[in-house]
This record gives structure tokens, C-alpha cells and sequence, in this order.
């Protein structure tokens, strides 16, 4: 008989794969409490980016470096809406590209395109250790960030000699108002739920941002310390351990749906 998580209350601060990741815990028996804490826009700079797409469309680019799959997609998507579609495409099949990890190599193969390499760990000191191994001084090198500043990695460049262009595809916005959020650190206070996903470092940043605007961190993070805490990725589970919540679930591949979900009832059948 397969294991099923029968009335667990489980909290999601997914966004994007909200519903689909509900639906799922919803078969196995449990009790998703919905909370996004963030939606991820397009940026509203969509100059700089239409211009870094001209330069990876003239072939300008050495090399190409995505962090996310968000970002693979996002610039596909600015691609589409301006016509140019096909140029993202064929630039990106002639180009060399990095990844940091497996989303946005499944975002590559989406259109058919297969990295030229993946980083030796899916982290921004796994992307540095790879390029450590190959020669980039003086190459010009397309970045997709994930956030407006990702100083260790663009210092790593400058010194390595490289020249950079970035490009900042999305940006995060709150997605739950505030008093929902409070709602549901409340019902973790109190212990009305038994487990949380997280799936982005900034989710927890809001959940505790939130938290502390109630002088309420201190109980919070105590809370989470008794509960299951899911962690999808090694940056989440940096940024949950440099805030003293424990880890309990944390799948060995990506955001794989299906994986974190039999890992999460593997942990309740214990």
C-alpha cells in the first residue's frame, strides 16, 4: 500500500507551481495551506533587456551564464512578444552556455537546446569553480542574474578579467498581502501546521520580514524548529540554516514535484 499524508496541514510559499504542487498533496490526503509569498514580474527595465538580446542576437557573447530557468524563460518570453523569437534561439544554439544547475538546463531543452556545460554544483560558487577551469580573461560574457546584485560572482569575473553584460529579467513582488501572511505565522505560533515548503530564498526573507515588522521572529523561528521544514535546493537551505531553522526535507534533485512530495511522505510514515 503506498504511504499518503492523511489530514497533514502543509503550508506553501510556492508561487509559480502553487496550485499544481497542492493538487498533488491534495491525492495523498493532506491539507495545503496556500500562503505565495511572492510573484516574480518581468522587470519593468525592458530596455536593458531588449538591448542585452540585440547583443546576444549579433553574436557578441563568447559564452552565456543562466542562473535560473525563470530567467531562460522570461527572456524567451520579452523574445516572443517582440518578435524574435527564432534570433533567442538560434543565438543560444551557437553560443556556449553555462548553467548553474538543472532548471534552466530544462528550460534550454524546452526549445531543444542543450547546455554546454552544467556548474559543478548548483550554487554561485559552483558557477565560479567551474569557470575557474576555462580561460575567460578578456572574453565577453552574457550573465542572467536573479537578483540585482550578485557581488561575489560579478567581482569573480572582473577579476578574472572577463568583460560582462547582465541582464535582470524578473523581479520578485509580494504576493499574499501582509495580514494573510501574518495569518499564517500565527497558525505556525500556535502549532496548526505541520509542515512548510520552501522553494526560493526569498520566500523565508518575507515570511520572517513579516515576522519581525510583529516583533515576532524569536516565536516563529522557534515554531519552525518543531515542524517540517522542506528546503528545495542548497541556496534555500543556506538561507534557512543561516536562520537557525532545521531542515527536515530536502530532495537530492530539483524541484521536482513528485520527488519532494514522496519525500515529504516518507518523513510523516516515521
Amino acid at each position: 500500500m503506498p504511504l499518503s499524508i492523511p489530514s497533514v496541514r502543509i503550508a506553501l510559499a510556492e508561487g509559480r507551481q502553487l496550485e499544481e504542487l497542492a493538487e498533488m498533496l491534495i491525492k495523498e490526503g493532506a491539507e495545503p495551506i496556500r500562503c505565495p509569498m511572492l510573484s516574480i514580474l518581468d522587470t519593468p527595465d525592458e530596455p536593458a533587456v531588449r538591448q542585452w538580446l540585440q547583443s546576444l542576437y549579433a553574436g557578441q557573447f563568447e559564452m552565456v551564464v543562466f542562473f535560473t530557468g525563470e530567467g531562460v524563460r522570461r527572456l524567451k518570453g520579452f523574445a516572443e512578444r517582440g518578435g524574435t523569437l527564432e534570433n533567442y534561439r538560434e543565438s543560444l544554439s551557437k553560443t556556449p552556455i553555462l548553467t548553474r544547475g538543472p532548471k534552466p538546463m530544462m528550460a534550454l531543452r524546452e526549445m531543444g537546446l542543450i547546455p554546454w556545460r552544467i556548474a559543478d554544483a548548483p550554487t554561485t560558487e559552483g558557477v565560479i569553480s567551474t569557470l575557474r577551469k576555462e580561460s575567460i580573461s578578456g572574453k565577453k560574457i552574457g550573465v542572467q542574474l536573479f537578483a540585482p546584485e550578485q557581488a561575489l560572482f560579478l567581482e569573480f569575473l572582473r577579476e578574472s578579467g572577463a568583460e560582462v553584460s547582465t541582464v535582470l529579467p524578473y523581479v520578485y513582488a509580494p504576493a499574499a498581502d501582509t495580514d494573510r501572511v501574518a495569518d499564517l505565522i500565527d497558525r505556525i505560533v500556535r502549532s496548526e501546521v505541520d509542515a512548510i515548503v520552501f522553494t526560493s530564498s526569498p520566500q523565508i526573507e518575507r515570511l520572517l520580514d513579516v515576522a519581525k515588522e510583529r516583533n515576532g521572529v524569536d516565536s516563529l523561528i522557534a515554531a519552525l524548529q518543531k515542524i517540517c521544514v522542506a528546503s528545495v535546493g542548497p541556496i534555500v537551505s543556506r538561507t534557512l540554516e543561516e536562520h537557525h531553522i532545521p531542515i527536515t526535507v530536502q530532495p537530492e534533485q530539483g524541484f521536482v514535484m513528485k520527488n519532494l512530495v514522496q519525500h515529504i511522505k516518507r518523513h510523516f510514515a516515521k
